[in-house]
C-alpha cells in the first residue's frame, strides 16, 4: 500500500494540524500556573482592587495585633485576652511592618527596576526610622561600610534567620501579580540586605503568596504557591509542610497544628540560628507557621483569619498583618467587610515616606505595568476598551538551599570611598 493512501490531504490535512494545535493550546491552558508557555489575563481594574486590599489587609491585621505582640511567647493567646476590633484601626500609619518596605518600593520607583543591590542597600542605609533584629544589625553593617549581600549575610549579621524579610515582602508581591520569578528576584535584591537562608526564604514565600493571590482563592492553594518559591530541602518549607499535613489531619482544630508546630520547632536542631534561644522565638519560620495557621484555618474569614493567626502568639502583629494581606489580596476591597474600610484614612502619610494611601497605590500599580512588561507580558484593551494585564505564566525558581548555621563564604563586598559618601550620617536617636 502505498504512503499516499495512508495519509489524508489537502483541507482534511490543515483541519487535523488545526485540531492538534487547538488540543495542544488547551492541555497548555490546564496545567498547573507556570508548566507550559501561557498568559493569564487580569484586568487592571482588578489588579487595583486586590493590590488595594493587600495592602488594607496589612494594616488590619497589624493593627489587631499590637497590642499583643510578644506578650504571649510559647503560649496560645486566650480568647478573651483578643483585643476588640474597631474599624480606626485600620490607620496604621505609623507601623514599621508597613513604612519599611515602602522604602524598597522608592527604591524601585526612584531608581527602576536595574537598580543594583547596592543602591538599595546606600537607600536603606540612610532610612531614619528606627529598627531592630536583622533589620537593625543588616542597616548598622551597612552604614559600616559592609555591602550588600554580605550585610545580611551571617558572618556578619547574628539576626539573618529573623522574621524580618518576611514582615516587609508583601510589597514584592503586591507588585508582581502572577510573577513568582520576579518576586523572588525582589528578595535577592532587598531581602539580602538584612537576611540570608530561611530568613529569606520567608520574605519569598510570603511573596510568593501575594504573587498568586490575584489568580487563586484558596488558601491550601496559596500556601502551596508560597513554598514553590523557596528550595524545598529548607527547614522553612520542612516547618510550613508540617503545618499543612496537621491542617489536614485535623482541619477543624487549629490548636493542633500550634501544639505540631510548638513541639517540634523550638528544639536546639530547629533553633541553631536563633539569636534567642529562649521561650521567645523570633526566627522567620516559626512565625511563618502562626502566619499559614492563619490563613488555612481561618477558612477565608477575615476575622478568624487574624484572630487565629495572632492567638498563635510571638511576632503577634506582623504574622496576622501577612496572613490578611494575602487573603485580603484574594477579595478585593470592593467586597471587604465595611468595617475593614470604612474609618480608612486616604490622605495621612505614612510615617518616613513620600505616599500617603492613595499615592502608595499609584506607585505599586506603575511598577506592576513595567514588571509586567519585563516579564515577556503586556497591557492591552478588550472589547470594552478596559485594560487588561496579559502575563506569561511562570514556573517559579527559587535559589540554592542556603543554612545560616552552615553558610556559604561571604563574598567580602565593601562601599567604596565614592559610595559611603551617599549614606548620611545616622540621627541621633534611632
Amino acid at each position: 500500500m502505498s504512503l499516499s493512501h495512508e495519509l489524508p490531504s489537502g483541507g482534511a490535512m490543515k483541519r487535523i494540524l488545526s485540531a492538534m494545535v487547538i488540543g495542544v493550546s488547551m492541555l497548555a491552558g490546564s496545567s498547573a500556573p507556570g508548566a507550559a508557555a501561557e498568559v493569564r489575563r487580569l484586568p487592571v481594574e482588578e489588579y487595583r482592587d486586590k493590590m488595594a486590599a493587600g495592602w488594607i489587609g496589612q494594616m488590619c491585621g497589624v493593627g489587631w495585633g499590637a497590642p499583643t505582640e510578644f506578650k504571649w511567647n510559647r503560649k496560645i493567646i486566650p480568647a478573651e485576652a483578643m483585643p476588640v476590633w474597631k474599624p480606626e484601626m485600620v490607620n496604621q500609619y505609623h507601623q514599621d511592618d508597613l513604612y519599611v518596605e515602602m522604602t524598597f518600593l522608592r527604591t524601585l520607583e526612584k531608581h527602576g527596576w536595574d537598580c543594583s543591590i547596592r543602591q538599595a542597600g546606600i537607600d536603606f542605609a540612610n532610612s531614619g526610622y528606627p529598627l531592630w533584629h536583622a533589620n537593625k544589625a543588616g542597616r548598622d553593617n551597612l552604614r559600616a561600610g559592609i555591602a550588600p549581600p554580605d550585610s545580611g549575610h551571617p558572618h556578619f549579621n547574628k539576626h539573618a534567620d529573623d522574621i524580618d524579610y518576611q514582615i516587609e515582602a508583601d510589597f514584592a508581591g503586591l507588585i508582581a501579580p502572577g510573577l513568582p520569578n520576579t518576586a523572588i528576584a525582589l528578595g535577592e535584591k532587598f531581602g539580602r540586605l538584612m537576611n540570608y537562608g530561611d530568613g529569606l526564604y520567608g520574605g519569598n514565600f510570603v511573596a510568593g503568596m501575594y504573587a498568586e493571590a490575584f489568580f487563586e482563592s484558596d488558601p491550601l492553594k496559596l500556601v502551596e504557591a508560597g513554598l514553590r518559591c523557596i528550595p524545598a530541602e529548607s527547614q522553612y518549607a520542612e516547618c510550613i509542610r508540617d503545618v499543612i499535613a496537621a491542617y489536614r489531619d485535623k482541619p477543624d482544630d487549629w490548636q493542633h497544628a500550634w501544639q505540631v508546630i510548638e513541639e517540634k520547632y523550638h528544639r536546639p536542631e530547629y533553633r541553631r540560628f536563633s539569636c534567642s534561644k529562649g521561650d521567645y522565638n523570633i526566627d522567620a519560620k516559626i512565625n511563618g507557621a502562626y502566619i499559614v495557621i492563619g490563613l488555612l484555618y481561618g477558612k477565608r474569614d477575615p476575622d478568624q483569619t487574624i484572630i487565629i493567626s495572632c492567638r498563635c502568639g510571638q511576632d503577634s502583629d506582623c504574622n496576622p498583618s501577612n496572613a490578611a494581606g494575602a487573603l485580603f489580596t484574594t477579595m478585593g476591597a470592593k467586597t471587604l467587610p465595611p468595617r475593614f474600610t470604612q474609618a480608612l484614612k486616604r490622605n495621612v502619610k505614612f510615617s518616613h515616606t513620600n505616599y500617603n494611601f492613595d499615592e502608595l497605590l499609584a506607585v505599586c500599580e506603575k511598577l506592576a505595568r513595567e514588571a509586567v512588561v519585563r516579564a515577556g507580558g503586556k497591557v492591552e484593551r478588550d472589547a470594552s476598551g478596559a485594560e487588561v494585564f496579559v502575563i506569561p505564566a511562570q514556573a517559579p525558581q527559587p535559589g540554592p538551599l542556603e543554612q545560616c548555621w552552615s553558610p556559604g563564604p561571604p563574598r567580602n563586598e565593601r562601599f567604596t570611598a565614592e559610595e559611603m559618601k551617599q549614606i548620611q550620617p545616622p540621627p541621633e536617636k534611632q
